[in-house]
C-alpha cells in the first residue's frame, strides 16, 4: 500500500486530492491547520473508501512543529511514497507600494517557508527509501505576474525555482519531482485572498466556469501514476475560458 501525505488538506485542491488517492487504495497522512476539519475529512475517508489516515495538525510555517508532527508518524507510515506541497495562500490585492506587510510575511512564510520545511523533513525519508514523488501545487501566477499580484507572484515564482532545484538535486536519488501550476479555480483561495469577504470572492469567477478541486486532484493523480521512468515536470492548467493570468472570456 503506498502513502501520501497531502499538506493543506482541509479544502481546495489538498482535499481533493485527498479523496481522490484515497479512491484509489492510498494510505493518507492529511495535515492543516484546522484539527476539527481534518477529523471530519479522516471520519469520511475512512467511511467511504476504508481509507487509513494519519492527521497532523500544524502551520507549515512553523518549523518546529512540521518537525515534531512527522517525528510522531507511526512506523507503517514513514515510507512516504507521494508528497504533496499544496498549503498556500494569497492575502490582499493591492498595489506594492500599499501593500499589508502582515500579508506579505504570512504569504513568504506558508508559500515558500512552509514549502521547504516539510520537504527538508521528507526528503531525507525518500532517499532512504530510494523513491518517492514531490508534487508540487504552483500556480500560473508563478510564470508571468498580474496587476496588484506582485508579492502573491513572488512567492509562486520561488515555488518554480524551488522545484526545478528539487529536480536537479533529487536525479541521483531517483525521486520524481512536479509542479502543477493552475489558473483561476474556485476554491477557498479568493475568499481567503480577501480576508473574509464572501461576496467580493464570489465576484472573482463571475461570467466563466473555473477550474475545481477535483480538476486538479485528477492531475495530480495521473502525474503520480506514470510508469516509473516517466515524470511530469510541470503542468500548466487554465479553465477553457482563460489564456493566461489577465485574459479571461466572460459571459
Amino acid at each position: 500500500m503506498k502513502t501520501i501525505l497531502i499538506t493543506g488538506a482541509t479544502s481546495g485542491f489538498g482535499k481533493a486530492i485527498a479523496y481522490k488517492f484515497a479512491q484509489h487504495g492510498y494510505q493518507l497522512i492529511l495535515n492543516g491547520r484546522r484539527e476539527e476539519r481534518l477529523r471530519a475529512i479522516e471520519t469520511e475517508l475512512k467511511e467511504q473508501y476504508g481509507a487509513k489516515v494519519v492527521t497532523l495538525a500544524f502551520d507549515v510555517s512553523d518549523k518546529e512543529a512540521a518537525k515534531n508532527a512527522i517525528q510522531s508518524l507511526p512506523h507503517d507510515f514513514k515510507k512516504i511514497d507521494v508528497l504533496v506541497n499544496n498549503a498556500g495562500l494569497a492575502a490582499g490585492l493591492s498595489t506594492i507600494q500599499e501593500g499589508n506587510t502582515d500579508d506579505w510575511d504570512l504569504m513568504i512564510d506558508t508559500n515558500v517557508k512552509g514549502l521547504l520545511y516539510v520537504s527538508r523533513l521528507i526528503m531525507p525519508l525518500m532517499i532512504a527509501n530510494g523513491s518517492g514523488h514531490i508534487i508540487n501545487i504552483s500556480s500560473i501566477a508563478g510564470k508571468e505576474v498580474y496587476p496588484k499580484g506582485n508579492v502573491y507572484c513572488a512567492t509562486k515564482f520561488a515555488v518554480d525555482a524551488i522545484t526545478k532545484s528539487m529536480g536537479i538535486d533529487m536525479l541521483e536519488h531517483g525521486i520524481k519531482v512536479t509542479s502543477i501550476d493552475p489558473g483561476a479555480a474556485e476554491t477557498e483561495f479568493s475568499l481567503v485572498r480577501f480576508h473574509g469577504d464572501a461576496e467580493r470572492a464570489q465576484q472573482t469567477y463571475k461570467g466563466y466556469e473555473p477550474l475545481k478541486g477535483e480538476d486538479i486532484a485528477d492531475i495530480a493523480f495521473f502525474a503520480a501514476t506514470r510508469p516509473a521512468h516517466v515524470v511530469l515536470n510541470d503542468i500548466v492548467v487554465t479553465c477553457v475560458a482563460q489564456a493566461n493570468t489577465q485574459n479571461f472570456f466572460k459571459k
